[in-house]
């Protein structure tokens, strides 16, 4: 796929990052998911592999991935955050199906409009912006009644 992120050990090093096992371990869990998940349900997960694991572990992990903006954060509307391997290295947004948990790419992105309001009216700089969009996909909005927000 074109635009798409190296390999893990690719990714570690251009964060000046260290490859350890768990490090690796996380980006292949997570690389693997086609939702969004929990810490904890990652840590479920990479425990698997690395029984001696800890969830502070998996924490700090996650804080270097998605400061790194290789993984996205997700702010669901129950105020837990989720994570999500994101393998498109262009600027883009997020569609998140809040009842399937799946996670699309938007490639549409309004800022310019926003910082030259910003720039213009308020006399500001933007920095950086993030957009999620949540909703519900096709597939669940045709389940209609079915369908429901999960954590």
């Amino acid at each position: 796929m074109k635009n798409m992120r190296k390999d893990h050990l690719t990714v570690l090093k251009g964060l000046n990052l260290k490859i350890t096992p768990r490090r690796l371990a996380v980006l292949k869990v997570l690389s693997e998911e086609t939702m969004y998940v929990s810490p904890e349900e990652l840590w479920g997960k990479v425990k698997d592999r690395f029984a001696s694991i800890g969830l502070p572990t998996v924490y700090r992990i996650l804080d270097e991935l998605s400061e790194g903006n290789v993984i996205s954060k997700i702010i669901h509307p129950n105020r837990q955050l989720y994570y999500f391997y994101c393998g498109k290295i262009e600027h883009h947004h997020h569609f998140i199906c809040l009842s399937c948990r799946r996670v699309e790419d938007v490639d549409l992105c309004v800022a310019a409009e926003i910082e030259r309001e910003v720039k213009g009216n308020l006399k500001g700089k933007v920095l950086s912006h993030i957009l999620q969009i949540n909703g519900f996909c096709s597939s669940c909005s045709i389940a209609g009644k079915k369908r429901k927000v999960k954590k």
